[in-house]
């Protein structure tokens, strides 16, 4: 199994966990009380920082609990962590809300999934790409 590595940063800091061994993302935790009010959005603290396994990202998506109860997600979902990265974990989130939410302290505010990153050689195209079916059809193009 590969190994990824946690730093905690913080005292107050918890590793991320799986509510169940067979769950594709970790529960990240925040490290600090923060009112979010309604319509607007805050950096929330974990307190840790990752060392990701060789070619891949970290991805940090919303909690499908705390979207629905709560109207709190993740703003710029999924956000990524560069397998370079060795800085703090910090969650942006978003009140979707009416009301102020507050985050807890070790509450679970994420959830961190690790995935593969294909690396890949730019090239510019010289003639036209190759036929598709879909060709140059953008948003709604397959129907609604």
């Amino acid at each position: 199994m590969t190994k990824l590595l946690i730093k905690k940063l913080h005292p107050k800091a918890k590793l991320p966990e799986k509510a169940h061994q067979t769950d594709a993302g970790f529960d990240l935790f925040s490290i600090e009380q923060k009112e979010i009010p309604a319509g607007e959005t805050r950096l929330v603290k974990t307190g840790i920082s990752l060392q990701l396994p060789a070619s891949t990202e970290a991805q940090i998506r919303p909690r499908s609990g705390l979207a629905l109860k709560h109207s709190i997600t993740v703003l710029n979902s999924p956000g990524t962590i560069d397998e370079e990265y060795r800085g703090e974990i910090g969650v942006i989130l978003i009140n979707h809300g009416k009301e102020t939410y507050i985050v807890e302290e070790h509450m679970k505010i994420a959830q961190m999934v690790i995935k593969p990153v294909l690396h890949v050689d730019i090239e510019e195209a010289t003639g036209d790409l190759t036929d598709s079916d879909r060709g140059s059809g953008g948003f709604g193009s397959s129907g609604y």
